[in-house]
């Protein structure tokens, strides 16, 4: 009896001592483990001194607020005005919709970069082949950016056309922060804003009137400050000369008697058919006599705007800068 109570106790002592042992071990691993988050902690505090990139950026953008990461390697762009920034930046990319592309862009329609779709039509397949990190739209894919989104993370850069200016400055400077450009960015930015103050300082010494009209094939859709053209009156600051067109996609429809009642001193012509095709040019469009009787074209100030930095890119560091070159020759 006293052998067997003997031994039990033994046998009680070595769990006592197993926990002990245990608990110490589990204490050191906990030690341990804090020391390695202290040590990470900061290590990223040490980072974020020393100026070191962050490796994803949070863009709060029309449609949603996404995370994209930094240097992203496979990206493919749908808004030819974030095209050329990108390329303008030294940021290669790796789809775009390669129908109807600027001459400018044209580089774009090598081999070594995948057709993606139309800008109103992304090809799902080839986006799915890609595999892109990140996507770039605008408004002409907004309808399908959740379908984008499962994709990749999507981000939107369309300009305000409300808030021109300050929207395209936000976008590029996002665009810097993404690619970790953000120098090269803002010396760029400085650029086109320069040019801008050179035109507002023309147009100030200016008592002259714009119009600006888009014709297609025939017919004619007039803009005004607020529009996707309003940029020439919101701010390159032409005064308009009929304050009351209404703000609306695709303008306000107009005639030939409308142009020569508002009669501006510039006229500012967009030709639709040059991108899309047709049989009436804008200027076999507007010779007639009820538009060569206005101040514009007795003064041989009908502008005949580059419809491919107004109607197909825009928003870009090249398209703004060479929108305010033709505003401001045309009105010296």
């Amino acid at each position: 009896m006293k052998k067997f109570l003997f031994f039990l106790t033994l046998i009680a002592l070595l769990f006592v001592v197993a926990a002990c042992g245990a608990d110490s071990d589990s204490d050191a691993q906990a030690n341990e483990a804090e020391g390695q988050s202290g040590e990470e902690a900061d290590a990223s505090e040490e980072s974020a001194e020393d100026g070191e990139q962050p490796a994803e950026v949070v863009v709060e953008h029309e449609l949603d607020t996404t995370t994209v990461p930094v240097n992203p390697e496979k990206v493919v762009v749908f808004d030819y005005g974030t095209l050329e920034t990108l390329d303008e930046l030294g940021v290669e990319v790796a789809g775009v919709p390669q129908g109807n592309l600027p001459p400018h862009l044209e580089k774009f329609e090598g081999e070594e970069y995948t057709n993606v779709g139309s800008l109103k039509e992304p090809d799902f397949e080839a986006l799915a082949v890609l595999d892109p990190d990140l996507i770039i739209i605008s408004g002409r894919q907004s309808e399908v950016y959740e379908d984008l989104a499962e994709l990749a993370p999507t981000i939107y850069m369309g300009v305000d056309t409300a808030n021109y200016l300050e929207s395209f400055q936000v976008n590029v400077e996002t665009l810097g922060e993404i690619f970790a450009k953000e120098d090269e960015a803002a010396e760029k930015l400085d650029e086109v804003l320069a040019i801008v103050d050179e035109v507002k300082a023309t147009t100030d010494s200016s008592d002259g009137k714009g119009l600006i009209i888009l014709t297609n094939d025939g017919g004619i859709s007039a803009y005004g400050a607020g529009s996707r053209f309003g940029y020439i009156h919101d701010e390159l600051g032409v005064a308009q000369a009929d304050d009351n067109i209404e703000v609306a996609t695709h303008g306000q429809n107009v005639s030939f008697e409308y142009i020569s009642e508002t009669n501006p001193d510039y006229l500012f012509v967009v030709d639709r058919n040059t991108i899309v095709g047709g049989e009436e040019s804008a200027q076999k469009t507007l010779d007639n006599d009820l538009v060569q009787g206005t101040n514009a074209a007795q003064n041989d100030k009908i502008i005949y705007l580059d419809p491919y930095f107004w109607y197909v890119s825009g928003g870009g560091l090249v398209s703004v800068k060479e929108m305010a070159t033709e505003v401001k020759e045309a009105i010296q």
